[in-house]
C-alpha cells in the first residue's frame, strides 16, 4: 500500500503533514511512504531526511495523487483531489463547516475522505486530536507574539531605580489555546486572568495560577465547545467584558464556535477604555475576528491599542507544529492500515463500525457523510 505526502501549497503554510520519524515507523508496518520534494523545506526538514527514513522521494505529483492514501495539512486543491483514484483515502484538516469545495471534489471522485478536525473528543481518541495540539502551538505563540508587541516587561521587576508592576494578561476562552495562552503568560511573569462562558472551565484556569473571571453568564455546549449564545445573553456579556477589558495590559482572544463566525467580545468601546500601549492579539482572525476592530492577518492600532490578529499560527512554529500533528495522523492511520504480514505490504482497513473512524469520515463512495459538510453544502 502506497501512502503519499503531498508538498503544501496554501499561502503561508509552512508545516507538513508527515515528520520521518513517523515515516519510519510507517514504513516499519509495511506502509510504502512517497513524498512530495520540498514537501518538508517549510518544517526545516529536508529531503534526504526523508529518504533516510525509508520513503521514496518524488517530484511526480501523479504519483503522489495515485497513492492509496494522500496526507495533508491544509485543504488540498479540488484539481489535486480529482487527481485521485475512486476509494483513496484523503485525510487531512479538510474544513469540512466551511470548504465545501473540498468536499465536493472528494465526494465526485469518490474520495474517502477524513477531516482531522472531526475526529471525536473521546478519551481515546486523545492521541489523534489534531485540533488539540495545533491549538496548544497557537496558544503559546500568541503570547510570544503579544510580549514582543507590549513594549513593556510581563514581570514584576525589583530594581534600584525602582519597582515595575507586572502586566496583566487576560485570556478569553478557555480551550486548549486559551490554557495554554494563560500557562505561557504565566511563566513569563504576567498576572493572568481566564474567562470562558463554560463555568466548568474554572478549575482548569485556577490550576494555571491564574484568576477565573465570572460574568454570570453560563454556554456550556457539546464536544467541548461554547453554545451560541441568546441576544440577550450576548448583550449583558458583551457590557460586563467591555467594563473588565479596559483594566489589562493584555487581552488574547481565542473564543470560536464550529461552523459560525467568531464571537464579538472585545468591542470598540472596550478598545477604546484600554490603555494606550495596550495590545491585543485576537485568534479568531480566520473567522472574523473576537474583535470589532480586528482586521485578520493585519496589525492595527486603534486608540493607541496595538491589535494583531495572525492567521495560521501553528504555521509559524512548523517544525514542532509538525511533529506533533504527525503524530496525530499516525495514530488515526492505526485504525485504518492492517500491518503487513511476513514482511509483506499494508493494506487499508476501514472499520466504519469505529466510532473515531465513522466521525471522523466526511466524504465515502460518492456521498457526504458528515453532517456539518452536507448542511454547508445544501447551504452553498
Amino acid at each position: 500500500m502506497r501512502l503519499a505526502v503531498a508538498r503544501e501549497t496554501a499561502p503561508g503554510e509552512t508545516r507538513v503533514a508527515l515528520v520521518p520519524e513517523v515515516v519510519r515507523k510507517l514504513t516499519a508496518r509495511g506502509v510504502t511512504v512517497l513524498v512530495e520534494r520540498g514537501a518538508g523545506a517549510g518544517a526545516l526538514i529536508p529531503d534526504d531526511a526523508y529518504a533516510e527514513a525509508g520513503a521514496t522521494v518524488t517530484e511526480d505529483p501523479a504519483a503522489i495523487w495515485g497513492a492509496e492514501v494522500v496526507v495533508t495539512i491544509a485543504p488540498p486543491a479540488p484539481t489535486d483531489i480529482a487527481r485521485m483514484n475512486a476509494g483513496a483515502v484523503l485525510l487531512g484538516f479538510l474544513a469540512p463547516l466551511s470548504s465545501t469545495a473540498t468536499t465536493a471534489a472528494a465526494r465526485d471522485a469518490q474520495v474517502t475522505a477524513f477531516a482531522m478536525e472531526a475526529v471525536p473528543r473521546i478519551s481515546r481518541a486523545q492521541s489523534m486530536d489534531a485540533l488539540s495540539s495545533q491549538s496548544n502551538v497557537a496558544g503559546y505563540e500568541s503570547v510570544i507574539i503579544a510580549a514582543e508587541s507590549l513594549g513593556r516587561f510581563f514581570p514584576m521587576l525589583m530594581t534600584a531605580a525602582g519597582t515595575i508592576p507586572p502586566a496583566k494578561v487576560l485570556v478569553l476562552g478557555a480551550g486548549v489555546a486559551g490554557l495554554q495562552a494563560l500557562a505561557t503568560a504565566r511563566r513569563l511573569g504576567a498576572v493572568t486572568t481566564g474567562y470562558d462562558v463554560r463555568p466548568e472551565v474554572a478549575e482548569q484556569v485556577q490550576s494555571l495560577g491564574a484568576s477565573f473571571l465570572d460574568l454570570g453568564i453560563e454556554a456550556a455546549g457539546e464536544g467541548g465547545y461554547a453554545r451560541e449564545l441568546t441576544e440577550q445573553e450576548r448583550a449583558a456579556q458583551q457590557q460586563a467584558l467591555t467594563d473588565a477589558i479596559k483594566g489589562f495590559d493584555v487581552v488574547i482572544t481565542t473564543a470560536l464556535v464550529p461552523g459560525r463566525p467568531a464571537p464579538k467580545l472585545v468591542s470598540a468601546q472596550a478598545v477604546e477604555g484600554m490603555r494606550a500601549g495596550s495590545v491585543i492579539i485576537d485568534l479568531a482572525g480566520e473567522t472574523g475576528g473576537n474583535c470589532e476592530l480586528t482586521e485578520p492577518g493585519e496589525t492595527v492600532v486603534r486608540h493607541g491599542v496595538t491589535i494583531r490578529s495572525p492567521l495560521n499560527l501553528p504555521a509559524h512554529m512548523a517544525e514542532h507544529a509538525s511533529q506533533l500533528y504527525a503524530r496525530n495522523v499516525q495514530e488515526l492511520l492505526g485504525l485504518l492500515i492492517s500491518d503487513g504480514t511476513d514482511g509483506g505490504s499494508a493494506s487499508l482497513r476501514l472499520d466504519f463500525d469505529d466510532e473515531i473512524v465513522a466521525g471522523a469520515c466526511v466524504t465515502r463512495d460518492g456521498a457526504v457523510l458528515h453532517p456539518g459538510a452536507k448542511a454547508a453544502l445544501g447551504a452553498a
